[in-house]
């Protein structure tokens, strides 16, 4: 895993695409001049390659849905399982299983990762792991992962997971331990290919169902129940 060098948006002139993907971008921008140089028609071939890259980096912004206690997704992609789980245990997180919806992002998913709650960054977790196909239900507990712990403002906790895929093979990560977070703002991205578990409070129902499409800082996927509240 690496650290993101910011988790504030882009710069304007950038805005299409995250940083953590520019220099790739230059690259194939770069290998697509020489193909023209060396080869003529064949850069064309570089000219797709680039634009694809840029794509996967794209980082569009998202206006994250108004309301008290709302949880919205993490990630772009498809809820490939909802079910209980139980949280990485070297968070410390008191014991038991949560309810966990796990999306899975494709290739053709945005990449950029997002913040589901409000809240206080209480601690965060890697592990270096496996790279199974992301939409297997093992790679949550196999994969190569990063996990992080969120506190609300009410003492509602939430677990996300950063999961690397079967072709993803570096996670970032631009929040740590001790920062203060609001929903969805900019908190990491997963290159090629990923998975994106959050676990929700004990009792907070999803608000989602298996198959559905996720757009990351928009959907939500739960409300959290009022402080005090037993309902």
């Amino acid at each position: 895993m690496a650290h993101l060098p910011t988790n504030s948006a882009p710069p304007a002139t950038f805005s299409a695409i995250h940083p953590a993907g520019r220099l790739f971008v230059a690259g194939f921008a770069l290998a697509t001049g020489l193909l023209f140089w060396a080869a003529g028609p064949i850069g064309w071939i570089g000219v797709l390659a680039t634009v694809c890259c840029a794509a996967f980096f794209r980082d569009p912004e998202r206006v994250p849905p108004m309301g008290e206690g709302l949880v919205v997704s993490p990630a772009d992609g498809v809820v490939v399982a909802i079910a209980p789980a139980e949280p990485p245990a070297d968070l410390g997180v008191p014991p038991g299983p949560r309810t966990r919806i796990s999306i899975f992002l494709s290739l053709l998913d945005v990449h950029v990762n997002r913040v589901p709650v409000e809240g206080r960054i209480q601690a965060i977790r890697y592990r270096p792991g496996k790279f199974f196909n992301a939409s297997l239900d093992k790679a949550s507990d196999e994969n190569e992962r990063n996990a992080i712990h969120i506190v609300t403002p009410s003492g509602a906790d939430l677990v996300v997971v950063q999961i690397a895929g079967l072709v993803a093979r570096r996670i970032l990560c631009g929040v740590a331990e001790g920062d203060e977070v609001t929903a969805g703002e900019r908190f990491g991205i997963i290159r090629f290919g990923s998975r994106a578990d959050i676990y929700l409070p004990d009792g907070v129902i999803p608000l989602v169902a298996l198959g559905q499409t996720m757009i990351g800082g928009e959907t939500i996927l739960a409300r959290l129940k009022p402080a005090g509240s037993q309902a």
